[in-house]
């Protein structure tokens, strides 16, 4: 296929997304299944062009003048892809896959002089307008700029798993798709974001994944695992492991010594971490499943309770453009609860001078900043650490730095860290 050709499917599937309401890659999965003629490459381009569409859905709409798939396609195409509507109409002429040209009107929208000078600051932002708010809470006069950065195209990071290997083997094992090294995270090789129709590399297709030496991890995920201290034979209980990135890269941390226990209320989330735990070669995992009294016995004992936290999400907005676009107030309050249930869950785990550890990847100060205070609160045994100098112990002066009023507890985000958006905070429990 032919741009034109991949024009037209991307924005078939822009509209089957908004008149659906349904997931990007379900929508992208169920054209490649009904359009088999598609190869790789077409199907990599079609996605580009969808992905970068939503994440400046707002601003894209804005800048063409309606909320279309042909709008928001054509926007992408202009203000990302280094097209004209001159180069596309020309491109379009004897290809029977091509949309319809651009009319006069259309493209004296796409070539206005200054076309964002009446915009309002979400809209410039792509975030949606209830979010201002808690932007502007977190990030004061940068919050246009931290929400722009959310709408850029994520690298893909991995993690090496120092049981199996290190950093300098992996570089030299992918070295065909020019990984670099992590500016911040210590064992972190990322592949950086290729722009138009740039394939994303299939990792998990190499042999180094298969052997275990390494993880797909973003890196931010990866420097809030290293900011646990995880040491070698300390108690560690994971209360929402998920798929277990953490627990993975705590147990390396951990040089495979002491004790990690994973557990996760959703059977389903858990289940992948079996086959990971395989893969990577760690031992000192121990899966908890979610049945009544599989905790009794770490009451009172965990030196570290890591509560990697339900949550909006907000942070890796990047990656999943559209959830920015249905996610509500309403389900804002739900994970607030959650969050509430879950750290009130964690503390009978912790034991005297233990550290309960919040995790979100959510960068809403509701869920952060909001959650820890009020848990410090109601819950006056615990007193807050200070992360940043944990931070400045483990990653110098010298590199990028996190956001943080006073030290206490940090948040990373695209804008300052060039990682997706994660919040860290420590509390250690008193007698």
């Amino acid at each position: 296929m032919r741009l034109p050709g991949r024009l037209s499917a991307a924005i078939e599937v822009l509209n089957d997304i908004e008149q659906r309401k349904r997931p990007v890659a379900d929508a992208l999965k169920d054209w490649g299944l009904s359009h088999r003629f598609a190869g790789s490459g077409d199907r990599a381009a079609i996605g580009n062009i969808v992905y970068d569409a939503l994440r400046k859905k707002l601003s894209n709409a804005h800048f063409a003048g309606g909320t279309t798939g042909r709008h928001l396609a054509f926007a992408t195409l202009v203000r990302d892809w280094g097209e004209t509507p001159e180069s596309l109409n020309a491109q379009f002429e004897g290809d029977k896959f091509a949309p319809e040209p651009l009319s006069d009107k259309e493209i004296e929208t796409l070539t206005r002089p200054d076309p964002f000078a009446d915009a309002a600051p979400h809209v410039q932002a792509d975030i949606p307008e209830w979010c201002q708010n808690s932007f502007e809470r977190n990030f004061d006069e940068d919050w246009v700029a931290e929400g722009q950065a959310l709408a850029t195209r994520p690298p893909v990071d991995l993690r090496v798993n120092t049981i199996k290997a290190n950093r300098e083997k992996v570089l030299k094992a992918l070295k065909r798709v020019k990984p670099v090294a992590t500016e911040i995270a210590r064992q972190g090789v990322r592949m950086k974001a290729g722009s138009t129709d740039a394939r994303t590399p299939n990792v998990q297709a190499e042999e180094g994944f298969q052997k275990g030496w390494y993880e797909v991890q973003d890196e931010g995920s990866q420097i809030v695992a290293d900011l646990i201290f995880a040491q070698p034979g300390e108690k560690v209980l994971d209360l929402c492991a998920g798929a277990g990135g953490k627990s993975l890269a705590m147990s390396a941390s951990m040089g495979n010594k002491g004790q990690i226990f994973a557990y996760d209320s959703d059977r389903k989330r858990l289940s992948a971490i079996f086959e990971r735990i395989k893969r990577a070669g760690t031992h000192n995992i121990q899966v908890r499943q979610p049945d009544e009294g599989s905790l009794d016995d770490l009451l009172d004992a965990m030196d570290k309770v890591v509560v990697d936290a339900p949550c909006t999400g907000s942070g890796t907005w990047r990656r999943r453009p559209d959830a920015k676009w249905r996610l509500s107030r309403e389900q804002l309050d739900v994970r607030l609860r959650e969050q509430e249930e879950v750290l009130s869950q964690a503390i009978p785990f912790v034991k005297v001078g233990g550290f309960l550890i919040y995790i979100t990847c959510s960068v809403f100060p509701e869920e952060n900043e909001g959650q820890i205070y009020a848990f410090l609160d109601e819950n006056p045994s615990f007193e807050l650490v200070s992360a940043g100098e944990v931070w400045q112990d483990l990653f110098g002066f010298d590199k990028p730095q996190p956001w943080s009023s006073d030290l206490q507890s940090i948040t990373l985000t695209p804008g300052t860290t060039d990682t997706d958006g994660f919040y860290f905070a420590v509390m250690l429990r008193n007698a």
